[in-house]
């Protein structure tokens, strides 16, 4: 977001580092308003009304909202609608950041931060690997709601609730693919300790002690701690190939022989 909009957000995020309670619930009733925000596109354009003062907007949301959802959330909602935004999308994309936040702040509170950056990166690789089911969780024209209850069949009880949350509305594909918004859920994740996180490919699993030398190696590189996400894929023969954003090392053995290969034919 840039301009108003980015100072509003902030402003957002700011209510939702003051909050000291209850932080997980308060990403789930994010979550519940945004959904609501996005069937009511008329009640949105209603709270961000440049010509309707901000004491008004936030009256009407606690009408609205008052009673569904805690006092954190209303005064999270009540900073958000009183901010200036370019649109009323930007509302709603702003309070899911929020929801987001709040999440990851929660499971850095309990300790499961890492945990929930790498089963972020898991659910991704196993919606990827099925064809279906990464159509179904993409796919606009499906209810939110009922791709929720399809991850939540999925992944309960294999990942923890503040990933299978933040799976879920990535599942609600508001701002692109389901793939492309869990991985910025990921990457808020690791922001959360102003982390990189590092896509790593090798042919066997790796130890400890190789584990900490690679991440110890990255963050003199980058400048800033990385979160490893390790796949055992045995095609790449040897060696280790590494994406950091956009960024790719490859030094596996499998790249090495193609491009033997294609130096041989000329």
């Amino acid at each position: 977001m840039r301009g108003i909009s980015a100072k509003s957000l902030d402003e957002v995020l700011g209510a939702v580092a003051a909050v000291t309670t209850g932080s997980g619930d308060l990403g789930a009733e994010l979550f519940t308003i945004v959904s609501t925000l996005d069937r009511e596109p008329a009640l949105r354009r209603v709270l961000t009304d440049p010509s309707t003062e901000a004491s008004a907007k936030a009256g009407l949301a606690k009408q609205v909202f008052g009673q569904q959802i805690s006092k954190d959330a209303l005064t999270v909602l009540e900073t958000a609608v009183s901010g200036r935004w370019a649109s009323g999308r930007d509302l709603t994309d702003g309070l899911e950041t929020a929801g987001v936040t709040a999440l990851v702040a929660g499971a850095d509170g309990a300790g499961d931060l890492d945990a929930v950056e790498t089963e972020l990166f898991e659910v991704g690789r196993f919606v990827r690997s099925d064809v279906e089911l990464r159509q179904i969780v993409s796919d606009r024209g499906i209810a939110p709601a009922a791709k929720g209850e399809l991850l939540t069949t999925l992944l309960s009880g294999k990942v923890s609730a503040t990933t299978l949350a933040l799976a879920s509305q990535a599942a609600a594909a508001r701002t692109g693919s389901f793939e492309r918004v869990l991985a910025a859920f990921g990457v808020t994740a690791a922001a959360r300790r102003s982390r990189l996180l590092a896509e790593v490919r090798v042919a066997a699993e790796l130890g400890e002690a190789e584990k900490t030398r690679l991440a110890a190696a990255l963050a003199k590189k980058y400048g800033r701690d990385v979160h490893l996400n390790i796949v055992v894929d045995p095609s790449i023969v040897g060696g280790i190939s590494v994406s950091v954003g956009d960024e790719v090392v490859d030094g596996s053995m499998s790249t090495r022989l193609e491009v033997a290969r294609r130096r041989l034919a000329g």
